[in-house]
């Protein structure tokens, strides 16, 4: 679609009912014409709507009003074209740990995880975080400043207890630092206006991460996975796992390294918009609700639920 379609589709599907303000910015955004053909210049997979909007927040630039906010991108397009080039939409949402988190408890303990697209890592403290699925009693650690809350419903395998992670390890093409405080405050710029409670959850998930930095490896996904693999502890059950990320590949790299999972020994849970993996899609039991944005969880291609793609809800098969 052309960029104009792109985030009217934005607007319409991912921002409403989200975020009114992100929602009334990119129909406006859409609507101009000069702006639109800036966005143009730009690689397609800079385009993205997350990234103009995350670019605007981190340059401080004007949210409220949508006819002030396209005046000042296009008059300061050169400082917005530069963060949109140098950054990525890293969107690291530790939510996401409560839609893995059965999947991770299921497998043979202890565990050794490795996250594609790690971003900053914080999915890679699963056992780190406290949970509250549907009006259940919270369980982790107490002394945990991250809770999780998840709707489900099916027949969710909730666990007993956590998952035992002895060795954990992330790639990304650029990874995020949780000392640097310029990374994180790009990380909190991802996060949309409206949605503090996910600002306050990623600050606090970044204190948890800064007590244990994860060990992140730069690099393409298909090149690095089987090395990272291969240096899994004697003992433990290496598990692959990814949340959104696949979607920024081109089809053909997708296809690469779904062939590049099949040769590991290890298993692999993906949790993707659900067209993205056409292996999973094709498995799907019913199909995907058109009212609402989800994933797909699948484990080794597996479909086993829908999932909310901030972690906030698990509809299990």
């Amino acid at each position: 679609m052309d960029t104009a379609d792109l985030y009217r589709r934005f607007a319409e599907r991912e921002a409403h009912g989200h975020s009114a303000r992100y929602e009334e910015l990119a129909v406006r955004v859409a609507a101009d014409e000069k702006l639109v053909a800036l966005i143009e210049q730009l690689p397609e997979p800079k385009r993205q709507p997350n990234l103009l909007l995350a670019a605007v927040r981190h340059l401080d630039g004007p949210l409220q009003d949508p006819e002030e906010f396209t005046a000042w991108v296009v008059a300061s397009w050169d400082r917005v074209r530069t963060t949109m080039l140098g950054r990525r939409t890293q969107t690291n949402e530790a939510g996401r740990c409560a839609t893995l988190l059965p999947l991770l408890a299921s497998l043979p303990q202890p565990l050794a995880l490795i996250e594609v697209g790690a971003s900053a890592g914080l999915c890679l403290y699963p056992d780190r975080y406290r949970y509250r699925y549907d009006d259940g009693a919270a369980f982790g650690p107490a002394d945990s400043p991250v809770t999780l809350a998840c709707r489900t419903s099916g027949p969710v395998p909730l666990p007993e207890r956590l998952p035992e992670v002895v060795w954990r390890a992330g790639i990304d093409l650029n990874p995020l630092d949780v000392r640097d405080a310029d990374d994180v405050r790009w990380l909190e710029s991802l996060v949309w206006p409206e949605q503090t409670d996910r600002a306050d959850r990623l600050r606090s998930a970044v204190r948890i991460a800064r007590a244990e930095p994860p060990h992140l490896v730069r690099g393409d996904l298909n090149e690095t996975v089987g090395d990272l693999v291969s240096q899994v502890p004697e003992g433990a059950t290496p598990v692959v796992f990814h949340s959104a990320v696949l979607f920024y590949l081109p089809p053909e790299a997708r296809e690469a390294f779904t062939e590049t999972m099949r040769g590991l020994p290890a298993r692999w849970i993906s949790n993707e918009a659900t067209s993205v993996l056409p292996s999973v899609a094709s498995r799907l039991p019913r199909p995907a609700p058109q009212d609402r944005a989800v994933f797909a969880l699948a484990l080794d291609e597996r479909p086993l639920a829908f999932t909310g793609p901030h972690g906030q809800s698990l509809d299990w098969f």
